[in-house]
């Protein structure tokens, strides 16, 4: 933009002092410097993280990758599967629905997860082609539990909160990311109708869920995860994923232009935090131009390539002689050269890719398929989170062991088998009750022989003969009447009646 007389004349006498504009980047363009011209070295902070770098439990010890999964998968959150996805089955047969169930134990849990990692490696032209008896699909059934698969009993994004927080909470307990770690969105795709679903139009997934997404660059490693339910919320999201008391200080932060702004910059130097973060685009110029201005400890830096990029920083010299082959086209046709690039730009593209390298991980053998209920693309979203950075652990882990790591695709199918050879030594918990009814032997349909399932005691020590019509009403599990007498036993064993 053209200078007033007043702004040219403090330009001519050196007088003229910039002017930022509120995203940071300044707006008076002849006070730009170039590359020719020498900038201060920066004095970055001390590297103080709270925690050593990297896996946070004991690495010395043999690691097998169901073991590391459930450090994400632990305990209660299975528990926390069984018990609402057995209260939202009890919900849907008071109301009417039809469709064969028992109480789901521990045993079926884990052979569902093993079944969705499957789906993940194996390809089907039709999802019930799963669990055909008939060869060569021959698969173990699973859609009632994919119909009744519930994570909470209250509304709106609660219904994943109980998941949620504990494998989060998982996440940053595990693993201290390494000096480098940068935020970036993440979009789990979704077309259904809900307010929660949002548009990026410079995403290859267009429509679904976003997520803000603290990774660490150099493994890829999902640190923190926040499901954006409004919009504009950059500074409070960008502060929300640093968690400073684990993270410590001297991080290396990179962000792009959605997260920065004068204000958070100066409030991330105040953390003992550098930042290094892309801008928006002011002005073009040749080639390999470089263009520079230093605002205290940030600089600001303009470099032209095919397009221009504004950078700010404040662990980086403006320009110290650096360069990147590229094609140039000119009179002649494309020719190689050694562009002038600065040092800024080089660190952005290595160490910004964190997310998108965990991103492309997930998208390989992701276990989403479509569904109507948006909670279950989380779930499913979540599941992938917790393979992934349990194969990115073992990875870890085989580096300090001095072993050769599997390929993600071994992994899955070693996860999975372990999965399937421990459901059936896993315990099989008592269901809880369901309503506030009595226990009362019931059948469950006006004639006997409309359905029946296998008995719950005989499922425990795996007796599958006979089905039985009888169920108790208060906790909605199949109890037979044969000469051992589950239902007496069952009642005596859980409710002390």
């Amino acid at each position: 933009a053209a200078l007033t007389p007043k702004q040219a004349k403090k330009v001519k006498t050196g007088k003229a002092k910039p002017k930022f504009k509120e995203n940071g980047s300044p707006g008076v363009e002849e006070l730009w410097k170039d590359r020719n011209e020498e900038d201060r070295n920066p004095n970055p902070f001390r590297f103080k993280p709270a925690r050593d770098p990297g896996p946070t439990f004991n690495t010395t010890t043999a690691w097998s990758p169901l073991s590391l999964f459930q450090l994400f998968f632990c305990e209660n959150v299975v528990r926390t599967i069984i018990e609402n996805t057995n209260a939202n089955a009890a919900k849907k047969r008071r109301a009417g629905s039809k469709f064969p169930w028992t109480a789901l134990t521990v045993k079926q849990v884990y052979i569902f997860l093993a079944i969705l990692l499957y789906i993940g490696l194996v390809s089907v032209h039709h999802r019930a082609d799963y669990w055909r008896k008939k060869w060569p699909y021959n698969l173990k059934p699973f859609e009632a539990i994919l119909w009744s698969l519930h994570l909470s009993k209250y509304d709106r994004l609660s219904k994943i909160k109980p998941l949620y927080n504990q494998i989060v909470t998982a996440f940053k307990a595990l693993f201290q990311p390494y000096k480098n770690i940068c935020i970036d969105e993440r979009m789990v795709a979704y077309k259904g109708r809900i307010s929660m679903k949002q548009f990026m139009k410079d995403k290859p997934t267009k429509w679904g869920y976003k997520l803000f997404v603290l990774a660490d660059s150099d493994t890829g490693y999902t640190s923190k995860s926040e499901v954006s339910t409004t919009y504009g919320l950059s500074y409070s999201a960008v502060m929300d994923l640093l968690h400073l008391s684990l993270l410590g200080q001297g991080y290396i932060l990179y962000v792009d232009n959605f997260y920065t702004s004068l204000h958070s910059s100066v409030t991330y130097i105040k953390k003992k935090m550098a930042v290094l973060a892309l801008l928006e685009k002011n002005r073009q110029a040749e080639r390999g131009d470089v263009r520079w201005i230093r605002k205290g400890e940030l600089v600001f830096v303009k470099w032209t390539d095919t397009r221009e990029v504004t950078m700010c920083s404040t662990v980086h010299k403006a320009f110290s002689g650096k360069t990147v082959k590229q094609k140039v086209k000119e009179a002649a046709g494309w020719t190689t050269k050694a562009v002038p690039v600065p040092d800024c730009v080089v660190d952005y593209n290595k160490n910004m890719g964190g997310v998108d390298l965990s991103d492309a991980l997930i998208g390989y053998y992701t276990v989403l398929h479509i569904t109507m209920k948006w909670y279950k693309t989380l779930f499913y979203h979540f599941l992938d989170i917790a393979v992934v950075n349990s194969f990115l652990l073992h990875m870890e882990l085989c580096k300090r062991q001095g072993k050769e790591p599997m390929t993600q695709k071994m992994f899955r199918e070693q996860l999975a088998k372990e999965m399937l050879d421990f459901a059936p030594a896993s315990a099989l918990p008592p269901p809880t009750p369901l309503s506030n009814l009595t226990c009362m032997p019931c059948y469950f349909g006006s004639n006997a022989t409309d359905l029946r399932r296998y008995c719950w005691r005989c499922q425990d020590v795996g007796i599958l003969r006979v089905k039985t019509p009888i169920y108790c009403r208060a906790y909605d599990v199949a109890l037979c009447l044969t000469s051992k007498n589950n239902l007496t036993k069952y009642h005596v064993s859980y409710c002390h009646v």
